[in-house]
């Protein structure tokens, strides 16, 4: 039997990264899309260039390539940028997964798909936890634009019969996390401060809570979403939150160091906060899928903090 063919899009970022990784050992035959044609670093496939904005060119390879799945993780980044360019984040974010529905319908019905949504779906919600019965109130352009492809999902499903599932991922990490992310700046602070770089890390509210997962257990997920019998839509998350100050006693545990002795709070950097917790109840997951997250959070800050401390080692200043 010949290897499944899937595409994913977005693959340069972190899900898309993580995503390419788990197919590969699972015997996958992965196709990338990026914005440039290029491939992330280390990861040997081919790679598609294309802007999310003209539809030929994803119609075009369903077309050629009748790939039994796709993952979409190609979309503008939440964090503080969610509430930039609210105009192009509703087109990437949300009119592409449009574009994509129909290229599937139209050119390679069989192909399953799965999108990486987003617990911005329920913004200023009013119940916690949340799940897949929690109505949705998106309070920024990010979080619109998830939910308006949300809804195409369900359009398509339910409409042309398309096996589509949307993924309602809470916050998830990894060391492929994107700079401008602060679980990301913390990691590097950390280790930056082992080896005596750093002075000052400023951050917002350090009592902000997150439900932070790792983003391996994410994308297990969204395939496992692609294996079921029927096509649905899940929760995806720990079901604990952590805030981030217990990220900053975490990474900066891990190399000996009191965070207090490195990182301030600005206020102005401070973000709304939500009405009630956002953490989400994946009870449904774990009874349709058998999923449940493997790396804890401890576990998962470490293994930034130590990522980042090898990268600062391969640029050759000795860690103490």
């Amino acid at each position: 039997m010949s290897a499944k063919t899937t595409i994913v899009t977005g693959i340069t970022g972190q899900d898309g990264q993580m995503a390419a990784r788990l197919l590969l050992e699972k015997g996958y035959r992965v196709i990338g899309t990026s914005r440039s044609g290029r491939g992330p670093t280390g990861l040997d496939v081919p790679v598609v260039a294309w802007d999310l904005i003209d539809p030929s060119v994803i119609e075009g390879l369903l077309q050629t390539e009748q790939p039994q799945e796709l993952y979409n993780f190609a979309a503008f980044s939440s964090g503080a940028g969610m509430y930039d360019r609210p105009l192009e984040i509703g087109d990437i974010n949300g009119l592409a997964v449009g574009r994509i529905l129909e290229a599937i319908r139209a050119a390679s019905p069989h192909t399953r798909f799965a999108q990486a949504s987003s617990s911005e779906l329920f913004g200023l919600a009013q119940q916690t936890p949340q799940n897949e019965s929690t109505p949705f109130r998106p309070r920024s352009p990010y979080g619109a634009a998830k939910l308006y492809a949300h809804a195409m999902i369900d359009i398509y499903r339910e409409r042309y019969g398309v096996f589509a599932c949307s993924a309602i991922l809470y916050n998830h990490e990894s060391p492929l996390r994107g700079p401008a992310f602060v679980t990301r700046k913390i990691a590097r602070a950390a280790a930056e401060a082992k080896v005596g770089r750093l002075e000052r890390l400023s951050l917002g509210n350090l009592e902000a809570r997150r439900d932070w997962g790792y983003a391996g257990d994410s994308v297990e997920a969204m395939w496992r979403m692609l294996q079921a019998e029927a096509p649905a839509d899940y929760v995806v998350a720990t079901g604990r939150t952590h805030s981030v100050r217990d990220l900053c006693a975490c990474a900066f545990g891990h190399v000996g160091l009191d965070y207090r002795s490195f990182v301030t709070e600005d206020p102005d950097a401070f973000r709304a906060a939500e009405p009630v917790e956002i953490v989400g109840d994946a009870g449904k997951a774990a009874r349709v899928l058998g999923w449940l997250p493997k790396v804890g959070f401890e576990e998962m800050v470490r293994m930034m903090v130590h990522a980042e401390l090898r990268a600062i080692e391969d640029q050759g200043a000795p860690t103490r």
